[in-house]
C-alpha cells in the first residue's frame, strides 16, 4: 500500500514547477493524469532531445503519469475535464494567470460539486498586487528574488545551473498538498492552495535577507566559495582535481593547520572566522601553495586524518557513477517513449518497504483512449472527438 494509493490527481501543467510537484505525488502512489494540448503537449517536451529522443527536463519531471490530450477550447473536451475533476482528489495547475478560473476550474467553482477537492494553483507572483498578471519563468524569478545578485563571481552575477525557483515552488506545492490531504482526513473537505514562485524563492533567500537587515551590505558574490565562512570552497590540487574544503570553526581550523597544511602556528595567527574572512586572500595563497604540491587523493588522505569535511567538485559524469549512490542501490530504470533510461529513486526512503513504483514517462496522449473509455465514452464517441481535433 503506497501512501497516496487510491488518490486521483488531475494536473494542467507545463514546464517544471507543477510537473515536479505532481511527480512527487506519483512517486507516493497517486494516480496522476496529465492533461495536455493535442499535437503539442507540455511545451517542456520540446526543450531538447537528449534523453532517448525526449527532453531531459520532461523525463525528469513526468515519470509515472498518464497523458490525456484535450483541446480545452472545445466545449466537449472541457466537459470531459470537468467530469474528471469531479472525481479527483487533487487538481494542480500552473496555467497562465486567470486561465483556470476562466474555464471554471478554480476552487470556488469546483467545490460545490466536489467538496473534497484540493486545488493547488501555482503562479509566478500570486493573486493581488501589480505583478499578478505577469508571466513568470525560472530565471525571471531568480532575478526578481535577488538570488542572482548574490550568486556568481564579484564581476559577474549568475543564475543557478538548474531551475531552482521552479523547484522551490514545486516542493512547497507538494508539501502543501500533502498537508491539505491530512487536514481533509479530519474535516472531510478540500481547500484551495496558492503557491507563488516569488514567495517560495524569497523564503529560500532568508540568509542574505537577514544578513542585509537595516540596510547592511549584502554578502559578496564568492563563486563556489562561501561568502561568510573561510576556508570554505574549492581548491585545485597538483593533478588538476578540485577538492572543496569546509572548515566551520576554530577547532577544525586548528586541525586543518596542523594535519593538512602542516603549519600549526597558523591556527593562532588566524583564529576566528572574522579574522580568516578579512585575510582570505593571504590564506588562499597559503592553502593553494600546499594543495598544488598534492594530488587530490593525497589531500583527501590528510583531510580524513584531520576529520575535516570535504567534497569532490564532481561533474555530471562523476554523479552517474557516484559510489555512494551505487552502494545504496539508488538507481533503477524507467521507460520513456524512446526506450529505457536510468532513474534515481526519490530521496524519501522507508525502511523495509518496497521501492516506489517508478512508472514510465508517457508519450503524448498515450492514455487518452483508456481514460475516455473509463469515463464511459464509446469507441465511436472517441473516434468522433479525435476527428474533431478535441483530443
Amino acid at each position: 500500500m503506497r501512501p497516496l494509493q487510491g488518490m486521483l490527481v488531475v494536473t494542467l501543467e507545463h514546464a517544471i514547477a507543477a510537473p515536479f510537484c505532481t511527480r512527487q505525488l506519483a512517486d507516493l502512489g497517486a494516480r496522476v493524469i496529465k492533461v495536455e494540448r493535442p499535437g503539442e503537449g507540455d511545451f517542456a517536451r520540446a526543450y531538447d532531445t537528449r534523453t532517448r529522443g525526449s527532453a531531459s527536463h520532461f523525463v525528469w519531471c513526468n515519470r509515472g503519469k498518464e497523458s490525456l490530450t484535450l483541446d480545452l477550447k472545445n466545449a466537449t473536451s472541457r466537459a470531459v475535464l470537468q467530469e474528471l475533476v469531479e472525481r479527483a482528489d487533487v487538481l494542480v495547475q500552473n496555467l497562465a494567470p486567470g486561465a483556470a478560473a476562466r474555464m471554471g476550474l478554480d476552487h470556488a467553482s469546483l467545490a460545490p460539486r466536489n467538496p473534497k477537492l484540493v486545488v493547488c494553483d501555482i503562479s509566478g507572483y500570486g493573486d493581488g498586487g501589480p505583478f499578478t498578471e505577469k508571466k513568470a519563468y525560472d530565471l525571471l524569478i531568480q532575478s526578481e528574488s535577488g538570488f542572482v545578485s548574490v550568486t556568481g563571481t564579484p564581476e559577474h552575477p549568475s543564475k543557478a545551473g538548474l531551475s531552482i525557483a521552479d523547484i522551490a515552488a514545486g516542493m512547497y506545492a507538494y508539501s502543501s498538498v500533502l498537508a491539505a490531504l491530512l487536514e481533509r482526513g479530519r474535516t472531510g473537505r478540500g481547500k484551495r492552495l496558492e503557491i507563488s514562485m516569488l514567495e517560495a524563492m524569497s523564503e529560500w533567500m532568508g540568509f542574505p535577507l537577514y544578513y542585509t537587515l537595516g540596510g547592511q551590505p549584502p554578502p559578496p558574490r564568492a563563486g563556489a566559495a562561501h561568502a561568510a565562512i573561510y576556508p570554505y570552497g574549492p581548491f585545485v590540487c597538483g593533478d588538476g582535481r578540485q577538492i572543496v574544503l569546509a572548515v566551520q570553526h576554530d577547532r577544525e581550523w586548528g586541525q586543518f593547520c596542523d594535519k593538512v597544511l602542516r603549519r600549526p602556528e597558523l591556527a593562532a595567527q588566524y583564529k576566528g572566522n572574522a579574522k580568516r574572512l578579512a585575510e582570505r586572500e593571504t590564506l588562499r595563497g597559503i592553502i593553494e601553495s600546499v594543495c598544488v604540491g598534492l594530488t587530490g587523493e593525497q589531500l583527501i588522505e590528510r583531510l580524513e586524518e584531520a576529520q575535516i569535511a570535504y567534497g569532490r567538485l564532481n561533474e555530471m559524469a562523476d554523479l552517474w557513477r557516484h559510489v555512494q549512490l551505487q552502494a545504496r542501490a539508488r538507481w533503477t530504470e524507467i521507460g520513456t517513449p524512446g526506450g529505457p533510461v536510468p532513474a534515481l529513486y526519490p530521496p524519501h526512503h522507508v525502511s523495509g518497504e518496497e521501492p516506489p513504483p517508478m512508472g514510465a514517462v508517457p508519450a503524448l496522449g498515450a492514455h487518452t483512449d483508456a481514460i475516455l473509455a473509463e469515463l464511459g465514452r464509446s469507441p465511436n464517441q472517441i473516434a468522433k472527438l479525435r476527428a474533431e481535433g478535441a483530443i
